[in-house]
């Protein structure tokens, strides 16, 4: 059977030799103005999504490093675009990605395929360089619960209260009853455990990599049955009722997906117990992520698809449940994006205007590809052997 890195690079292959001919003829600017028309963008046009050029280094920028290459011209001022979202949105409908050489992904790949990014020894990096970046940053974005994950937009218009309905529809999944012991892998700033003690009467252990939301979680935990711990997913080997993992997947890597699922099946009470896993993913299976992503925002980050989930449960646990609405990131990343902007001139002297553009090139990137259905957002429910008489899905 062949595999699907190499299927995916074949098909991009002959595009990629038409493209690479192109550039023997012409300047770097006309071939990034016969790319970006497939996708209705126009260098120095009047759309919001059209580029500005401030620097002719862009294109040749963008030709000879792809994303990475792209994203850091924006870094530094070489180019802007009013509507980054919708531009990023366009592109990947008009399959830009697959009209430049895949040799630009060579490293990556092979660096993704040949070692464990996500080896105990790299667990904590991307907490040091993203997670602990600044309490203040964070608090001035998130809702006032701090969920740092994907809300659910359900009868709403109001960030606090979608990332509230959001907590309730994971511990309505759970089917969380007082007295039980919950764990909550990944659980950033506490949001869930907080929410799930105050509201549902459990006791919770939130496990994490960053020390500075170690630091604010116990804070406002304080006075419940909470437990943080700055700890391993790898290193957990004790009994609970129900375990969650929100937006944390996405670190794993698909060296470890089999291994993680396999520490959650050991640290689960009874087989039929449940775990939630809340991830963002990959319409098709890649062993890559992207290098502009990988080298500013998340370390090591890799997203899942569909297929490597269900083949790392395989044979070992049961999938009951697989809900899809990763719509709802688009929205939230632009209410995160509007709290940003609204606080910047607080954050301003500390962070620095590249991180600002580095920062607003994240969130509106993101938010088009999630738009264009590039990537997606799951709430998929697994159990230790079967749920009995079969599990009621909730929405």
């Amino acid at each position: 059977m062949q595999q699907p890195e190499r299927e995916e690079m074949s098909m991009n292959f002959p595009v990629a030799n038409a493209v690479t001919r192109f550039r023997r003829t012409h300047a770097p600017r006309e071939v990034l103005a016969e790319l970006l028309h497939d996708a209705e963008i126009a260098i120095n046009g009047n759309h919001p999504w059209d580029i500005q050029v401030h620097d002719e280094r862009a294109f040749s920028r963008f030709l000879a490093e792809g994303t990475l290459g792209l994203g850091e011209a924006y870094m530094g001022g070489l180019w802007d675009c009013e509507a980054l979202d919708t531009f990023i949105c366009k592109t990947l409908h008009a399959r830009m990605e697959s009209k430049i050489s895949w040799r630009r992904l060579a490293w990556p790949y092979l660096m993704a395929r040949l070692v464990n990014l996500q080896s105990p020894s790299r667990a904590f990096e991307v907490g040091e360089k993203h997670y602990d970046l600044g309490n203040d940053l964070f608090e001035a974005m998130l809702d006032k619960r701090m969920v740092y994950s994907c809300a659910y937009w359900r009868d709403t218009n109001d960030l606090d209260q979608a990332q509230e309905k959001k907590l309730d529809l994971i511990c309505r999944k759970l089917h969380l009853e007082s007295g039980m012991r919950l764990l909550d892998i990944g659980c950033g700033w506490g949001s869930l455990a907080q929410y799930a003690a105050e509201n549902y009467g459990v006791s919770v252990v939130g496990v994490t990599i960053s020390k500075e939301q170690v630091v604010l979680a116990r804070e406002r935990c304080a006075g419940l049955p909470v437990e943080i711990r700055l700890q391993d997913y790898r290193d957990l080997n004790e009994p609970f009722d129900r375990i969650v993992s929100v937006g944390m997947f996405e670190h794993v890597g698909y060296k470890n997906y089999r291994r993680f699922l396999q520490v959650v099946q050991r640290c689960l009470r009874r087989p039929e117990d449940l775990f939630l896993l809340h991830t963002i993913g990959r319409r098709k299976t890649a062993y890559h992520f992207d290098p502009w992503m990988a080298k500013y925002v998340f370390p090591n980050g890799q997203l899942p698809s569909a297929a490597q989930i269900a083949q790392a449960a395989d044979g070992m646990m049961v999938i009951e449940d697989w809900h899809n609405f990763g719509a709802d990131y688009d929205r939230t990343l632009l209410a995160w994006y509007r709290n940003f902007e609204t606080a910047w001139p607080q954050l301003e002297e500390k962070y620095g205007e590249r991180f600002w553009r580095m920062w607003r090139y994240y969130l509106l990137t993101c938010a088009g590809t999630f738009r264009a259905r590039y990537n997606h957002l799951w709430q998929v429910v697994l159990s230790g052997a079967g749920t009995p008489g079969g599990y009621v899905p909730v929405r």
